[in-house]
């Protein structure tokens, strides 16, 4: 019986709901000839089983939704900025003869006459239907998508030119996350070597069309728009790794250390610094005007025995490392012209912690780890900092990087000069 009130028609005898199933039904006090509406009995095939979702359905579907936004993000700082590049560049030839309203219509010309005209109409809706929030989004430009704006760019690349050296990087860059936004605008999977792809491309794009504050590639670890969105909530803490093997996966030690203008390192041995990089680029970082200072515990101290026994190891094991860095860092020092800028102290107080600092022109990162009981360094939890220069919390009195560089000159002040 339907809701109206109107039986169903019952089927044919060859087909379900015929006479082959009347008994069936019958029995279930169901009128012969009408189609049966109650849920299956337990056991039997159950419809929309296939619906639900168990853990890991859940755990991949917010991957998906992390990525898309993480993608979506970069997106939309890439056409919001090419916006304003095609504005600032068209808007001075097209509105003093076609007006604030038919610029954008006279500049993409008959070529783009369908799409310009669709961004129109889409401009017409949002106005009748109450969407548009912000009058300074009230114009056809801010309807425009990134394909469309890339069309007016490559239409009128002499207006374009004397403003970006090559034509090609931009529209090489544009391809690659034209792959991204068709995915995102879809709703689809995004594989990591493509979102990373598309960050890449992004960072890259924004540095041509003059959208960053200086160049990333000269930034150990580029300020990605997650992390400008969500900084304030982490104060300064850009990362975090279970060890060190994973820290050095993402952030080599050449990565890490290399172009410092600044570089202060406190802890036991300092295997990251000592063991990943060489004598010789230490050397060369140090001639091309970095400084340098490392703060070692002291190997005769009593704190390294009881650090030995901490982690097992047998008596002198450890001082003995601690012996081979310094002496390491000693022959390093010794090679080079200006000794006074690379500094070797040692102290006697019980270590708490090992950081690396470095600073370089714009920007700073530090690496931090906290001495576990019965863990190695490289078997430690590591936190990456971002400090100094651009990138910073806006209230960066509390943050971790300038925290640790406190308890650095602390310790540097009561420590004692290696010969």
């Amino acid at each position: 019986m339907s809701s109206g009130g109107l039986e169903l028609p019952p089927g044919d005898s060859g087909h379900e709901g015929g006479p082959a199933d009347a008994a069936g039904s019958a029995q279930a006090g169901v009128p012969a000839g009408a189609v049966s509406l109650a849920p299956p009995e337990s056991g039997s095939a159950r419809a929309g089983a296939e619906l639900d979702w168990g853990a890991d359905a859940w755990s991949e579907v917010r991957t998906r939704a992390q990525r898309a936004g993480r993608a979506y993000i970069w997106l939309n700082l890439i056409e919001q900025r090419l916006r304003a590049v095609v504005g600032a560049v068209l808007r001075p030839i097209y509105e003093p003869v076609h007006g604030q309203d038919d610029w954008v219509v006279a500049a993409a010309g008959p070529a783009g006459q369908e799409w310009v005209q669709r961004a129109v109409a889409v401009r017409e809706v949002s106005r009748r239907k109450g969407y548009l929030l912000d009058p300074a989004d009230d114009n056809v430009l801010s309807f425009l998508t990134l394909p469309q704006l890339r069309e007016l760019m490559v239409q009128h690349w002499p207006c374009f030119e004397p403003y970006f050296d090559d034509r090609r990087e931009i529209e090489l860059a544009l391809d690659e996350l034209e792959v991204t936004r068709n995915v995102v605008s879809r709703n689809r999977a995004l594989s990591r070597p493509v979102l990373e792809q598309a960050e890449r491309a992004s960072a890259r794009l924004l540095e041509v069309l003059g959208g960053g504050a200086g160049s990333p590639a000269a930034d150990r670890l580029p300020i990605d728009a997650v992390e400008d969105l969500v900084g304030d909530r982490y104060a300064d803490v850009i990362s975090v790794h279970p060890d060190r093997v994973r820290l050095q996966r993402q952030l080599p030690a050449e990565d890490l250390f290399g172009g410092a203008r600044r570089l202060d390192a406190i802890g036991i041995g300092l295997n990251l610094l000592v063991q990943n990089f060489s004598g010789r680029r230490l050397v060369r970082l140090t001639e091309a005007g970095c400084r340098v200072r490392l703060l070692f515990l002291n190997p005769a101290s009593s704190a390294v025995k009881r650090r030995e026994r901490e982690l097992g190891l047998r008596k002198g094991e450890l001082s003995r490392s601690v012996e081979m860095n310094i002496l390491h860092v000693r022959r390093v020092r010794a090679g080079l012209r200006d000794a006074s800028r690379f500094e070797i102290h040692v102290f006697d107080e019980t270590p708490r912690f090992t950081a690396y600092l470095v600073e370089g022109q714009s920007s700073g990162i530090a690496v931090v780890q906290s001495y576990l009981r019965r863990a190695r360094g490289m078997e430690a939890p590591v936190l990456v900092l971002r400090g100094g220069g651009r990138g910073v919390p806006k209230d960066a009195e509390h943050g971790l990087f300038t925290t640790y560089r406190e308890e650095f000159e602390s310790v540097w002040e009561d420590s004692r000069p290696v010969s």
